[in-house]
């Protein structure tokens, strides 16, 4: 699975990507995983038209929360985390484009719902890439880690 673009291993219930194809979501299938959940819409560039059918097929769960680059939402932050808390002791895998939503939501994850540390869940994340780079998403970070803490 290391071949799916920015992969990370998080622990052995949880890792993250890019966007896979649909050999590597057999993979991921093979690997145990349980649950699948895209962080990005339907039209990206290099999305699977089919995931949801495919991933049912492959008997993981499947769940989509489109997070649009240029305005992430709230409301998908706290779907998102119902939805990890719902299917806790699971082998998760959380993908988007480039790791960057899903990175971001998983950090944020850790330490509204799992009582992480920002110094320890931020880091993490930082290995994907830097919200500072992007203002809109740095706000969003920022704005929803004071506002739900």
């Amino acid at each position: 699975m290391n071949d799916i673009y920015h992969y990370q291993f998080l622990n052995e219930n949880l890792s993250s990507s890019g966007m896979p194809n649909a050999e590597q979501v057999k993979q991921l299938a093979e690997a145990g995983v349980q649950v699948v959940i895209n962080l990005a819409p339907h039209d990206v560039p290099n999305g699977l038209a089919n995931e949801s059918e495919l991933v049912s097929n492959l008997g993981m769960g499947y769940f989509n929360f489109p997070v649009i680059w240029r305005a992430p939402e709230s409301e998908l932050l706290v779907r998102f985390m119902d939805t990890m808390d719902a299917h806790a002791g699971k082998k998760i895998h959380v993908h988007c484009e480039a790791n960057y939503r899903a990175s971001a939501f998983i950090m944020m994850y850790r330490v509204l719902r799992l009582g992480w540390n920002k110094t320890d869940a931020i880091p993490v994340m930082e290995k994907m890439w830097n919200p500072e780079d992007f203002p809109v998403w740095q706000t969003f970070i920022d704005d929803n880690l004071a506002n739900h803490s």
